[in-house]
């Protein structure tokens, strides 16, 4: 149980700490992205609005005097369009663009590779048409942000190189991966360091539970056997009456519910000790379900078998007795008259299938479902006193497939019918 308690710890953490990593790098590098795009496609937009080049921003001092205003002051009037679009003055010595312009059947009419070195015209006709097929407006192709612009002519197909931006978009990218997986590995490891003393109060709260059970249990066994044995004597000399059957009935519960804890707690240790031998399963099960056959014809409750043949498992046959006991006097107590058990053992793979399945007398509240495995713990309170036991049998039923190293889960498909399923390794 400790360890089960430190694995989840640990993966809660781990957990928690990826979906936060995951959340700021991602939040950060959509914000990158999206600044390369926006920056890009301002660019374009900008060379788009002047026929596919920067237009000359200083262009007004052409007109006005030399002496008559500083070069590097804009005149009231002018709008530097650099500025307005939140660009440096020197992006137009910084860009590296192309341009094509198509005509309506799809021919290339012109191209503009005045400003590019990387790129020929042969290479930018290639370029247009792949876009011009694709039929998007905007987009990627390769390492150029392009933007198509329709008019009357044809279209204009202006391309920029994003290269350095994407390069050090993508660095930052696997930059922030490398280091987020170097911190989840540094905090697993911590975890894996730490998580012992986090644990070590409740393992130690869990350990001095067990070891008070285990040693009430033992302490409770001999004034119960007492109890038992003063209650036959006195019946041999007074005679069987309400009382004494009253106090033998409540010793033989007592002691059974001794040996129950006693049992829960050896089964739920670390390592319990099983006695595992190779058994027919299949005969054991079948075994086990003709002892219940009777009882069930006798509540006049139907009961259907489905054990398929020669199957065999390395376990500890007296606890997978105890198991199937278990869920099928379970079963047998909670189904109403005329209601209906069935017990199927089949192989799947590499796994062993044990299902147990009963019509409830009550509606299953499937809310309820994950607390039936809990030690002491009854759907239904009222019929405590009907039905006998204290609420342990399926927590020892889940110990012992535990410690087979299996799984077991309760589910009600309709409602109206409670099944236990059980994967063992086969």
């Amino acid at each position: 149980m400790i360890k089960r308690l430190r694995r989840k710890f640990i993966a809660a953490c781990m957990l928690s700490l990826t979906i936060v990593l995951t959340v700021i790098l991602g939040g950060v590098n959509l914000m990158s992205y999206y600044k390369v795009v926006s920056d890009a496609d301002a660019i374009l937009s900008l060379l788009d609005a002047n026929g596919g080049a920067f237009p000359k921003s200083h262009s007004w001092q052409e007109e006005k005097p030399a002496g008559d205003i500083s070069p590097d002051s804009t005149p009231p009037g002018k709008k530097d369009p650099f500025g307005q679009r939140g660009m440096s003055p020197e992006t137009p010595y910084e860009s590296r663009f192309f341009s094509v312009l198509l005509g309506k059947d799809g021919q290339v009419l012109q191209t503009d590779t005045g400003q590019i070195a990387a790129v020929d015209e042969e290479e930018a006709a290639v370029y247009a048409q792949n876009v011009s097929a694709t039929g998007r407006n905007s987009g990627f192709c390769g390492n150029y942000r392009y933007l198509l612009c329709k008019d009357e002519q044809g279209s204009l197909i202006i391309f920029l190189d994003c290269g350095r931006s994407l390069s050090s978009f993508y660095t930052t990218l696997i930059a922030s991966v490398l280091l987020a997986l170097l911190g989840l590995l540094s905090v697993l490891l911590l975890l894996l360091i730490l998580s012992k003393r986090i644990v070590r109060p409740v393992a130690e709260s869990y350990e001095k539970q067990k070891q008070f059970i285990t040693d009430a249990g033992h302490e409770l066994k001999t004034p119960m056997t007492i109890i038992s044995a003063d209650a036959d004597l006195a019946e041999m000399e007074c005679g069987e009456n309400q009382w004494i059957s009253d106090i033998r009935r409540q010793a033989q519960r007592l002691t059974g519910l001794t040996n129950d804890l006693i049992y829960l707690s050896r089964m739920e240790e670390e390592q319990p000790e099983l006695q595992l031998i190779d058994f027919p399963l299949s005969d054991v099960t079948e075994e086990m379900a003709q002892s219940f056959q009777s009882l069930a014809k006798s509540q006049e409750k139907d009961f259907a078998l489905h054990i398929q043949p020669m199957i065999s498992f390395t376990g500890d046959e007296k606890a997978i007795r105890q198991l199937l006991s278990i869920l099928l006097d379970n079963a047998l107590k909670y189904s109403p008259a005329g209601g209906r058990l069935e017990l199927r053992l089949e192989k799947q793979g590499r796994t062993v299938l044990l299902m147990v399945s009963n019509t409830s007398a009550q509606p299953v509240e499937c809310d309820k479902l994950p607390h039936l495995f809990d030690r002491f713990y009854r759907t239904d309170q009222s019929r405590s006193s009907q039905t006998g036991g204290y609420g342990l049998g399926l927590s020892i039923a889940r110990s012992i497939v535990l410690a087979h190293k299996g799984k077991i889960r309760a589910e009600s498909p309709d409602g109206r019918t409670l099944t236990f399923l059980i994967h063992l390794p086969a």
